[in-house]
């Protein structure tokens, strides 16, 4: 396509017969442009309101003369003065003045802003949700393909469910979480080094500001697992496990609230058998102290926000890849978890004397599956979004279930293996409307996906 020039003369004052001499034609006329147009036997309006109207009028004429193949539209009209609303732009529609003067979506493909009001994208022009934003032009999953977040949603599926498996195997006698993460911090730290020198990925220039949040990061990270041990001596395992399931409704409360991010009406629908069915398979003795419910709760709250500070940091502000924030995140995780383990008692009761050759490589395997793990959760994280990671930490927790079941012939309830299938059939409907671009809601018909710009 050639392209179009656009002349004007900024701030230049307008009467009634500048208005009427305005030449709308191109500076290189398309092919599908007839060399007569009815836009040219209108005038510019005098008002706002008038301007509305005429707008809505001349996009009808507009709409009317086009060829049905829209790639072939000139990307701008070129114009002789300047005006607050260039009605060619409009004509094309790259902005409309009855819906969202700040910016909208051309037909050609892209966004595209008005000069003259500039504001955040993406926002929906709906008068009931207006200020919000569809949540994949925050997270950064709107950018990336449904064949990529698949496969690494795979690879974090394999690496979760090994590690899972690999515990309850050979790591069943080991009794100091804190110590197990400081490992697998550790591990991270030789694995991410490895890369750098290797030139696998390169390093950002950091302020004291990009410091102290990664700091932050890293609190809330140990933090986390915490709070979760605290909280499974107060409570039974169940009742823990269905606490936990109600990760993905404080993930959808904190884009709602902080980010002003909503989602569309079916994925919202889609989470309810996914929460339910994690509830009823993990059902069993929900005995817990009062103390320990909101222990439990602030744990699964601070699930939430680690999933979502996790994103923002990847998709925001900085960008981190996934190997730098866990290269720059891992060594301060790995102190702070040596320091709680010492106040725990948990060096007091570990002996490596009694692993010996055998049970350090143990060790060793996994530390190296948790590096492999942390990799693709924080990369499935920066592809998928909070909220998909949220969902397929509820998955992966009936998948465990199931192969338990089928290995150590775990005892299942009808209560039980119906929540495993309904959270199966939950996440394939969440699958079919966040993976698979269905778009039954309304409510986001008029956002365009891509990457927010908002720091974290």
């Amino acid at each position: 396509m050639s392209s179009l020039g656009v002349t004007a003369l900024p701030g230049a004052s307008m009467d009634a017969q500048d208005l009427n001499d305005l030449d709308f034609s191109p500076t290189q006329t398309p092919a599908q442009t007839r060399s007569t147009s009815p836009i040219r036997s209108h005038h510019m309006p005098h008002s706002h309101k008038e301007a509305a109207d005429f707008f809505t009028k001349l996009n009808t004429i507009v709409e009317a003369e086009n060829t049905s193949d829209a790639s072939k539209a000139p990307a701008s009209i070129g114009f002789t003065k300047a005006t607050p609303y260039p009605a060619p732009l409009i004509a094309y529609g790259a902005i409309s003045p009855v819906r969202n003067l700040d910016t909208q979506t051309s037909p050609l493909g892209g966004q595209r802003k008005n000069p003259i009001v500039q504001s955040t994208p993406t926002t929906l022009v709906n008068s009931e949700m207006e200020g919000y934003t569809k949540v994949n032009a925050l997270d950064g999953s709107g950018s990336t393909s449904t064949a990529s977040k698949i496969q690494i949603l795979l690879i974090y599926f394999a690496f979760n469910l090994g590690l899972t498996l690999y515990n309850k195997a050979v790591m069943i006698k080991f009794l100091s979480p804190f110590l197990l993460t400081a490992l697998h911090a550790a591990a991270c730290v030789v694995g991410t080094s490895t890369m750098l020198a290797q030139g696998m990925f390169t390093l950002k220039h950091l302020t004291n500001r990009d410091t102290a949040m990664l700091s932050a990061f890293s609190v809330l990270y140990t933090a986390n697992i915490a709070v979760s041990n605290v909280s499974l001596a107060m409570v039974t395992v169940p009742f823990h496990q269905t606490v936990r399931a109600l990760t993905p409704v404080f993930t959808v409360a904190i884009y709602r609230v902080i980010f002003a991010g909503i989602y569309g009406t079916a994925t919202y629908l889609s989470l309810i058998p996914v929460i339910v069915g994690v509830m009823l398979a993990s059902y069993g003795d929900l005995t817990a102290t009062r103390v320990g419910f909101f222990i439990t709760l602030l744990g699964t709250f601070l699930a939430a926000v680690k999933t979502v500070a996790t994103n923002r940091l990847q998709t925001a502000g900085l960008h981190f890849s996934a190997l730098e924030l866990l290269y720059r995140m891992s060594p301060i995780a790995c102190l702070q978890s040596l320091f709680v383990a010492y106040l725990t008692g948990e060096f007091d009761r570990f002996d490596p004397r009694a692993f010996g050759t055998t049970g350090l490589l143990v060790l060793l395997g996994n530390g190296a599956i948790a590096f492999g793990l942390n990799v693709t959760s924080f990369e499935a994280n920066k592809r998928s979004g909070a909220l998909t990671m949220t969902i397929a930490a509820n998955i992966k927790q009936v998948l465990t279930i199931i192969l338990s079941v089928v290995l150590w012939h775990l005892p299942v309830s009808a209560m039980n293996a119906g929540g495993i299938g309904l959270t199966l059939l939950g996440g394939a409907w969440y699958g079919r409307v966040e993976m698979m671009g269905s778009r039954p809601s309304t409510d986001a018909e008029d956002l365009e996906g891509g990457e927010g710009d908002e720091e974290c």
